[in-house]
């Protein structure tokens, strides 16, 4: 049997630029982490030439075709795979805006490879996945995900004009790097959904109005600023940006934020986040909040009707798991 423990991603800033219809006009960045959330993927022979997949339904089919889990049927066909049982565990609902799709699809390609005795790199399984999730399934999703889950770390992930992707991992002093994940505080919403709504009205307000392309323009431009502060260990500065941000990205798209949610992050700045923002495309999910330590049971007891789901980073991509430990 092989096993992908491949993780989830939190996106601070620069979200959007991802999508070819800005990066082709002006390049694209994205400040994330991944994070000690994880997708598992097994796979085992099947005792016949059926393919068995099981995530949150359990499909039994004769022919990869008849699978109807998009993202596993386009990459069992790319493989021509048959035979096996697959199984997906997830730590995190999907639609909650920590890019699960995209480490289900990387999470699937790395045990596929490793079933048929290949060791592939990072590059090869988010390009592969890029491939697969917006080439071949034309979901209206970017590229920081896949490169994200497959990577993992600390980065600025760099989109060119010329569709290709670069990684810079961005170096803290280790105490700041420590308190830094201390004052982050991450609340579930009680809602997941679908982000291809909400990419898809950004996507066309980027084409089409000006001003929300510059606005996706002055998030790129706040990245490099939230670097120095890391960099510089001025978190609460951080804080400040992830507010800044939020403000600017609730503009691009009327679906990335409603007024229970504006309730929610006027909450919590009144009682000790100094910035934050909803993970993901938006529409729901979970918010993030930047909260220094000495406040944080104020915002825990303004926020107490949601769940708050404790987490870490993870320095570390998508993984081969040892299943024999």
């Amino acid at each position: 049997m092989i096993g992908t423990r491949t993780p989830f991603r939190v996106s601070f800033i620069g979200g959007g630029s991802d999508l070819k219809e800005f990066y082709s006009r002006a390049p694209g960045c994205v400040l994330s982490t991944s994070i000690d959330k994880y997708m598992y993927i097994f796979i085992h022979p099947f005792f016949d030439e059926k393919i068995q997949i099981k995530y949150s339904k359990t499909e039994l089919v004769e022919n990869i075709k008849d699978i109807k889990h998009p993202i596993a049927r386009e990459i069992l066909t790319e493989f021509n795979v048959q035979g096996v049982d697959i199984n997906s565990i997830a730590d995190i609902p999907a639609g909650t805006g920590l890019g699960s799709s995209s480490s289900y699809t990387v999470g699937l390609l790395h045990a596929l490879y490793a079933y048929r005795g290949k060791i592939v790199s990072p590059k090869t399984l988010a390009e592969k996945a890029c491939y697969i999730e917006i080439d071949v399934l034309n979901e209206p999703i970017g590229k920081q995900d896949q490169f994200a889950a497959a990577y993992g770390g600390l980065n600025i992930i760099r989109f060119l004009k010329d569709g290709s992707v670069k990684i810079e991992p961005i170096k803290m002093e280790e105490d700041a790097y420590k308190q830094f994940q201390k004052c982050l505080m991450m609340f579930y919403t009680g809602s997941s959904r679908s982000a291809s709504e909400v990419l898809i009205d950004q996507k066309k307000n980027i084409i089409g109005d000006e001003d929300k392309f510059n606005t996706q323009l002055m998030m790129t431009q706040m990245v490099e600023e939230s670097k120095e502060c890391l960099v510089k260990s001025n978190l609460d500065e951080f804080g400040e940006k992830l507010d800044f941000n939020w403000n600017l990205k609730r503009t691009l798209s009327k679906n990335i934020s409603n007024s229970v949610f504006d309730d929610i992050y006027n909450l919590a700045k009144n009682n000790g986040a100094i910035g934050g923002k909803i993970l993901g495309a938006g529409g729901g999910g979970f918010f993030l909040f930047y909260c220094p330590r000495e406040k944080q049971n104020m915002l825990r007891n303004a926020l107490k009707k949601l769940k708050e789901i404790p987490f870490a980073f993870e320095q570390k991509g998508s993984k081969i798991i040892d299943m024999e430990s």
